[in-house]
C-alpha cells in the first residue's frame, strides 16, 4: 500500500510494504519531515514497527517541540505580512516537531516498549552571521534552504522581500555581541524496541 501526499514543493510517500522485510535495526534522524502529514505520523511509525523483528531496536533523532522556534515564528511572520492567511502559511511548514509526551505516547500505543526518551537544547551557531553579504550563508541561507516549501507559497516577485523580513525579525533574537548568530535546536532522541513474543 502506499499513500501519497502532496504540499507546494515537497512530495511526501508513505510506502507500507513491511509484510515482506523484517529487519534487526531501523535508525532515522529525518522524521521531523517524515512526519509532517498527521495522517501518515502513526502509519509511518506502525510500518517501522511491523518491519522489526520481535526484539528490533527502533532508535530515531529528530527535531523536538519548540525546534528552531524563533525561525519558525519568523517564516510564520513574514509570509502573513505578505499578504498569505496564517492557516496557509502553517499549512506550509515542511515540519512536525513533537513532545516527547506525544512520542512516547505514539511509540506505546502502536506496540513499541520505549527504553529511553531524551530531549535536548542544542543551541547552534550559523556560518556567515547575520550580515555574510551572501544570500547563502548565515540565516538567509538557512530561511532560503529550509523555509523554502514556505516561502514558495509567495508569488516569485514576493519571495525575497519575505526572506528580508524573516532575517530583520531574526537579527536582534539571534545575534549575540561579536555578531554570530545561533538557533535554537531542540533535539528529541529515543531508542524503542518491539518486544519478543
Amino acid at each position: 500500500m502506499t499513500t501519497t501526499n502532496s504540499y507546494k514543493g515537497v512530495l511526501c510517500c508513505v510506502v507500507l510494504c513491511c509484510a515482506v522485510l523484517t529487519v534487526d535495526r531501523v535508525s532515522n534522524a529525518a522524521l521531523h519531515w517524515i512526519l509532517r502529514d498527521a495522517s501518515t505520523r502513526i502509519p509511518v511509525l506502525q510500518a517501522i514497527f511491523d518491519c522489526l523483528k520481535p526484539g528490533g531496536v527502533f532508535v530515531f533523532e529528530m527535531g523536538g517541540h519548540g525546534n528552531v522556534a524563533e525561525v519558525h515564528a519568523a517564516l510564520l511572520a513574514a509570509l502573513v505580512l505578505h499578504g498569505l492567511p496564517l492557516q496557509q502559511a502553517r499549512d506550509a511548514s515542511p515540519w512536525f516537531f513533537p513532545s516527547a509526551a506525544w512520542m512516547r505516547d505514539a511509540l506505546e500505543r502502536i506496540g513499541f516498549v520505549v527504553d529511553s526518551l531524551e530531549v535536548e537544547y542544542r543551541p547552534t551557531m550559523l556560518s556567515g552571521g547575520s550580515d555574510s553579504g551572501s544570500k547563502d550563508t548565515g540565516i538567509a541561507g538557512w530561511v532560503r534552504l529550509m523555509g523554502a516549501s514556505m516561502i514558495e507559497t509567495l508569488p516569485p516577485q514576493a519571495r525575497e522581500d519575505a526572506i528580508r523580513s524573516a532575517c530583520d525579525l531574526l537579527h536582534s533574537v539571534i545575534s549575540r555581541e561579536d555578531g554570530s548568530c545561533w538557533l535554537g535546536y531542540v533535539r528529541l532522541r529515543g531508542v524503542a524496541r518491539r518486544p519478543v513474543l
